[in-house]
């Protein structure tokens, strides 16, 4: 996966993608959720997340507390030892890491803590979940660091509805 093309790739193409996106919250919910779960399984069939792991060099998802007790369960620390080492308080007042790359990211892209990680990465990038059309914003977003959903919104563009 060549980052920094992607980078450029998404940069350029994010005024056009911002104003794409909002404009299917226009369009029927249904088809919208079928059409993006229909591409997450094409498109995710054909990239390999271990080839990029973007998400988890750029991006800290949101600890909840459910999250923060079952990693430090896995990583056999007490749940405040781990919001003390790992996580901070952003300024949504939720807890996300303190650095990136994600401290759980080995050097071949595999999670440490793959089993017992977070919701927010275990959904993620969410373009496979219902009423796909109330995260339009969070969907731009993640075209900027997913090369996956990237190409998801290339596809879509090309889908009449």
């Amino acid at each position: 996966m060549d980052l920094e093309h992607f980078r450029e790739k998404s940069t350029n193409k994010a005024k056009e993608n911002k104003k794409f996106l909002s404009s299917l919250t226009r369009k029927n919910p249904r088809q919208l959720d079928h059409e993006f779960h229909t591409l997450h399984e094409e498109v995710f069939a054909e990239i390999d997340c271990l080839t990029c792991a973007n998400c988890c060099k750029t991006t800290s998802p949101i600890f909840y507390q459910t999250d923060i007790e079952r990693v430090a369960k896995a990583l056999r620390v007490k749940p405040g030892e781990f919001i003390e080492q790992y996580l901070r308080v952003d300024e949504d007042k939720d807890y996300v890491l303190k650095s990136s790359p994600c401290p759980f990211l080995d050097g071949d892209n595999y999670c440490k803590v793959y089993e017992s990680r977070p919701k927010a990465c275990r959904e993620y990038p969410h373009t496979n979940r219902k009423k796909m059309v109330q995260i339009m914003d969070l969907t731009y977003k993640n075209t900027l660091v997913c090369p996956a959903v990237l190409e998801m919104v290339e596809r879509i563009k090309k889908i009449e509805f």
